[in-house]
């Protein structure tokens, strides 16, 4: 066995892992190296933490300790919105919040080879996902007159073609130095005993840690002290697949700001009791997230004396961060691991790949959503889903290509239709770089403005 690798027998078998050097000795010098450095990688004590997590028995959760979130709804108190708009446009001016996008997956649920991020969803352009965040970045950092950064967290699997699609598109308008790339987290998978897998011989069966890894990725990328050399005070999270997220919406950030909020969640009304998305709601005084699988049929429909449902706050994963909680939870907290059963090619016992046709490992995986409840105050905005949430998730029906296109085309023409304009019986489209809201679209036509698109150059 190779220097390094007989090193690292002891501390492995102190954890019960030491069966995954049992090939180790047919490994060539480059091989065992990289193994080598795959395995030192390894927090032992943590991982172990965490499959012992996943293999228990996770403690039952009583739904009498359950309550709906305080909400603010939207459009309601129109006072208030304008005082939270400003303070949030203030921050935004003063350059303290920068937009964290998570990035990570690719696009092989629609057939799509390569970063989603790169996926065109344009109904006219085909401007890709990545487009449109960034050239939001770019208006409201015009807008505001301060250049906003923009952290984009990859995956091992699409970080260079992330950087690439970014680099191909001139940085979408932005400054170079406006852009920092971080990788995130894998964790091994393991058997239901416990053990780690092997991808071969000389490497262990990785998968990304989940959204929540976000926040150990921060830390170890240098991002959060990037934040910290620019005085930035929050932090805009949001994921790749909704071209329709509001990146830096004052309003939000500013409702945040005045509650002295560690962490907030944009969500919207949910349209169904059976609608498969998670819910907000409190628990001994914080706010939680709810998996509508965690939810029971009784409380899924419970109704307020309006008629509305009582937890109806569907979670659409856009929040605002304090730095500083992040910055603790990335040092201090560690967010509770979740499991999922798979099927996970592995070596067997004599070394040949086998591919499974039942699931026949676990993986671990960390969701953003978990830090709610570590947060002592949290803000909760309604915001209207049809100008806010159209996810690309799947190849067909719901949340699918289709239905994001139909989503930006109906933006499209009720912006049209307010500014007295006559919309197209074909599609429409509104580029970032053009108008960021329904207000500022009506500010910026002018007279050679018909549409049906309607964009501005980077």
């Amino acid at each position: 066995m190779h220097d390094r690798l007989r090193a690292l027998h002891d501390r492995l078998d102190a954890h019960g892992q030491a069966h995954v050097l049992r090939f180790a000795d047919a490994l060539d010098d480059a091989s065992a190296a990289a193994f080598a450095d795959e395995l030192e990688a390894l927090d032992l004590p943590r991982l172990s933490r965490l499959i012992d997590s996943v293999l228990g028995h996770a403690p039952e959760e009583h739904a009498g300790d359950l309550a709906p979130p305080e909400m603010i709804d939207w459009g309601v108190d129109d006072a208030r919105d304008a005082a939270a708009r400003a303070a949030g446009a203030e921050l935004l001016a003063a350059g303290k919040v920068g937009a964290f996008l998570v990035a990570g997956g690719q696009g092989t649920r629609l057939g799509y080879d390569g970063p989603k991020g790169r996926y065109p969803i344009g109904p006219l352009t085909r401007r890709s996902l990545f487009a449109y965040h960034a050239h939001r970045v770019l208006a409201t950092s015009r807008r505001y007159g301060a250049a906003l950064p923009f952290y984009v967290m990859t995956s091992r699997a699409n970080h260079e073609s992330t950087v690439a699609a970014f680099e191909e598109a001139g940085w979408f308008g932005l400054e170079r130095d406006q852009v920092f790339f971080l990788v995130q987290g894998m964790l091994p998978a393991v058997d239901r005993d416990g053990k780690l897998l092997l991808a071969d011989r000389g490497a262990l069966s990785m998968s990304p840690d989940g959204h929540g890894g976000c926040f150990r990725a921060l830390d170890v990328s240098g991002a959060l002290d990037d934040m910290a050399s620019r005085g930035l005070e929050q932090l805009f999270y949001f994921q790749v697949d909704n071209p329709l997220a509001q990146v830096f919406d004052p309003l939000f950030i500013g409702h945040h700001v005045q509650a002295g909020a560690e962490m907030s969640t944009k969500v919207v009304e949910k349209s169904d009791p059976g609608e498969k998305v998670g819910v907000l709601a409190r628990r001994d005084g914080r706010t939680c997230l709810l998996e509508y699988s965690d939810l029971d049929a009784e409380l899924a429909a419970a109704r307020d004396d309006d008629g509305r449902l009582r937890f109806r706050a569907g979670n659409i994963a856009i929040h605002v961060l304090d730095v500083g909680f992040a910055r603790t939870i990335a040092r201090q907290g560690e967010l509770p691991v979740h499991r999922a059963d798979k099927k996970v090619p592995c070596l067997d016992e004599q070394g040949t790949l086998v591919q499974p046709g039942e699931p026949n490992a676990i993986k671990m995986e960390m969701f953003v959503f978990d830090a709610l409840p570590l947060a002592e105050r949290s803000v909760t905005q309604v915001v209207p889903r049809e100008d806010e949430f159209a996810p690309v998730k799947n190849a067909e029906g719901q949340d699918s290509p289709a239905t994001s296109e139909a989503a930006l085309v109906d933006q499209a023409k009720r912006w049209m239709e307010a500014a007295g304009l006559q919309p197209p019986s074909g599609p429409a489209e509104v580029g970032p770089l053009f108008a960021l809201d329904q207000a500022s679209f009506r500010d910026n036509l002018t007279r050679s403005d018909l549409g049906p698109v309607f964009d501005r150059p980077a």
